[in-house]
C-alpha cells in the first residue's frame, strides 16, 4: 500500500516543481509540455513511458501533435504519492 502524500509533502513538491497544478474535483497533479513538433513530443513521451514502465507507476497523458498535457495521481493511494514526486522528477529530466 502507498500512502498518499503529507500536507507538507504536498507543499514541498508544489515549491520545488513549478508548472504542475492541481486538477479539480481530484487529488490528481497535472502540466501541459509543448514541443517544437509531433517528433520531439513523441521522443518525451518515449522517454517518459520507459522510466514509468521500470517505476511500474504510469502516468495518464494526452497528446495532440507537439502537445502533450500529464496527470499523475495513485490510484492505489487515492491520491497524490511519493510515486508521483519520483515520476514528475523523470517527466523534468526527460523535457
Amino acid at each position: 500500500m502507498v500512502d498518499q502524500l503529507t500536507p507538507d509533502e504536498r507543499a514541498a513538491f508544489m515549491e520545488s516543481y513549478h508548472g504542475w497544478e492541481p486538477v479539480e474535483g481530484r487529488d490528481a497533479i497535472k502540466k501541459d509540455f509543448t514541443f517544437k513538433d509531433f517528433n520531439e513530443a513523441w521522443g518525451f513521451m518515449s522517454r517518459v513511458a520507459l522510466a514509468a514502465e521500470k517505476a511500474d507507476h504510469h502516468p495518464e497523458w494526452f497528446n495532440v501533435y507537439n502537445k502533450v498535457e500529464i496527470t499523475l495521481t495513485t490510484h492505489d493511494a487515492g491520491g497524490l504519492s511519493q510515486r508521483d514526486v519520483a515520476l514528475a522528477a523523470i517527466i523534468e529530466a526527460a523535457v
